[in-house]
């Protein structure tokens, strides 16, 4: 079986939606919530919002199940070593993509919306999503953004991206054995997320987890970009009052989301933002939310854009796999099912938004790591060269299982706070962040929103309004015009004061009654970071001014 071309890829693809009897195309965003609805795609809540629950095997991504198609003309642009650049035969792929479109050919009805990703006009990239199901077509229209007037502008214009989603049909195992994953049962893997760059064709099949299709895309971005001359960040962003910039980098649980909704500022967007010539600009329309304990008191934005009370053809969030009653009210603690409950919804959805969704260039970028061995300062300053190492590192720790009453921090590296979505190789994306922080000026802080006085059992979180206030000062312009002095084990500029913090607690030493153990706890977790660069950046051709910085070093 030959490979198709993209001609023979998109001639099927144009058959298909001229031949099937039953296609709507772009329908009205109440049309498309009522037909999920009575297509039993979801059920409507007390408040309006609508409730889903997928399959066990589709709670969240699969990361071993998610593919990018090697060919000869792209392979050397990704980072095959990466865990998470797991290839695809070009054959396998076309299997999958024939077998959905004889899929879609049986069924009753095809929902296609076309939407973009990009807030900038010069490089929103057009989007066409196929599917059988009006929530998946649903969650499009909220996590999308609608075509821009002037598409045709686009560098992307004449590269419109196809993503066919199956989420509830599976792949026949036998006919997929050898080229899929093997499941530890020993069978194949009935399920795909596969993405042929060259091709501009995605694919998922199998998986009900929204964020198949919303990771998938950004990941298509993250890839695409780069080659346009603008970088790709996993992040969050916000705009002060004067119209400046910022943006938040952080894993899960360091804070981002919590520290970027900021009364006095406007945000652009929660998650995925690129940086080009003309400034910083969202990819999206939409959020998805973690639900998990979530309370109206200490996140009334997310939560008041998921339940507020509304008529259910007017509202339009999904709720994914929450524990809702029968009466329709929700117990956002209960994760029996998965503790990854999640929440889409439009970003009018939220009150103090910039609706362009853009920019200028950030005056001040913050990385977020909750550090849980307690030897990170609650603020750093960072040289470019030092922001490109903690930008290609991506540190967090995350706390282990309890065993005979000790729970120890586990370090987490996590390549540009989204290593599964970043998929060029490494010396790209930080060599671009560095010339881009030298020539627009741009301050970058570490922020380290985890443990005080010791390590996790020990001492304590931060304090979240001592946080809020560095953050303040970081984002004012305030930590500029302090002295700083530097920690030689780390490589990091650490900030001698700053108004509103008390002195002592930002040398972390200074917070530790056993000054020997935290000399002790630091080396550990320098070493850590020093083992995860060799065996991941050890070939990579990092830059020497770069290497220099890694902690341990």
């Amino acid at each position: 079986m030959g490979t198709k071309s993209m001609k023979e890829i998109k001639d099927s693809l144009k058959q298909l939606l001229a031949t099937h009897k039953n296609i709507a195309v772009d329908l009205p965003r109440a049309d498309l919530i009522k037909e999920a609805v009575d297509n039993k795609n979801a059920v409507i809540s007390a408040r309006g919002a609508l409730n889903t629950w997928t399959p066990v095997e589709s709670t969240g991504r699969s990361p071993k199940d998610t593919m990018i198609v090697k060919r000869i003309s792209s392979q050397h642009n990704i980072d095959w070593d990466s865990p998470n650049n797991i290839p695809l035969d070009p054959e396998t792929f076309d299997m999958v993509f024939v077998d959905a479109i004889k899929t879609l050919k049986k069924k009753k009805k095809i929902y296609v919306t076309k939407r973009s990703l990009g807030a900038d006009a010069d490089y929103s990239l057009p989007v066409e999503t196929i599917t059988d199901k009006a929530l998946t077509a649903l969650f499009t229209d909220n996590m999308f953004r609608p075509r821009n007037k002037d598409i045709t502008k686009s560098i992307f214009a004449d590269r419109e991206f196809t993503l066919i989603a199956l989420p509830y049909d599976k792949l026949d195992r036998d006919r997929y054995a050898d080229r899929l994953r093997q499941l530890p049962d020993g069978k194949t893997s009935n399920m795909v997320i596969g993405m042929d760059f060259d091709r501009c064709i995605g694919i998922v099949y199998g998986s009900a987890y929204g964020g198949s299709v919303k990771k998938l895309m950004f990941t298509v971005m993250n890839y695409y970009l780069p080659a346009e001359g603008i970088l790709p960040l996993h992040c969050s962003a916000n705009e002060g009052k004067d119209g400046d910039s910022a943006l938040l980098l952080g894993l899960s649980g360091t804070g981002k989301t919590t520290l970027s909704a900021d009364p006095n500022r406007a945000l652009l967007g929660d998650d995925e933002h690129g940086w080009s010539n003309n400034g910083i600009a969202n990819f999206e329309n939409g959020c998805y939310a973690k639900l998990i304990n979530l309370r109206q008191d200490k996140e009334p934005e997310i939560f008041n854009a998921v339940f507020h009370k509304a008529s259910y053809l007017e509202h339009g969030a999904i709720v994914e796999n929450a524990m809702m009653y029968p009466d329709g009210t929700y117990d956002l603690d209960d994760e029996r099912l998965t503790p990854n409950s999640r929440g889409s919804y439009p970003l009018t959805f939220l009150s103090n938004i910039k609706p362009a969704s853009t920019s200028g260039h950030p005056k001040t970028i913050l990385f977020l790591t909750a550090d849980a061995n307690g030897v990170i300062p609650p603020a750093a300053k960072l040289t470019p060269e030092q922001a490109m190492l903690w930008f290609l590192m991506g540190y967090t720790s995350k706390l282990a299982g309890t065993e005979t009453g000790i729970t120890e921090p586990v370090s987490t590296f996590s390549r540009f706070f989204g290593e599964p979505f970043m998929p060029r190789n490494p010396n790209e994306y930080a060599k671009m962040l560095g010339d881009r922080m030298k020539k627009h000026g741009t301050n970058v802080y570490l922020i380290n929103t985890g443990w005080s006085g010791g390590p996790f059992g020990v001492g304590k979180r931060m304090d979240i309004l001592l946080t809020r206030r560095l953050v303040e000062a970081a984002l004012s312009g305030e930590l500029e015009d302090v002295k700083y002095k530097t920690d030689s084990l780390f490589h990091l500029q650490i900030p001698t004061s700053c108004p509103g913090v008390p002195d002592e607690i930002l040398d972390p030493k200074n917070t530790w009654k056993d000054k020997q153990a935290f000399q002790e706890r630091a080396k550990k977790l320098a070493n850590d970071f020093s083992e995860h660069f060799e065996k991941a950046y050890g070939n990579k051709g990092i830059e020497e001014a770069v290497k220099k910085q890694c902690p341990g070093k």
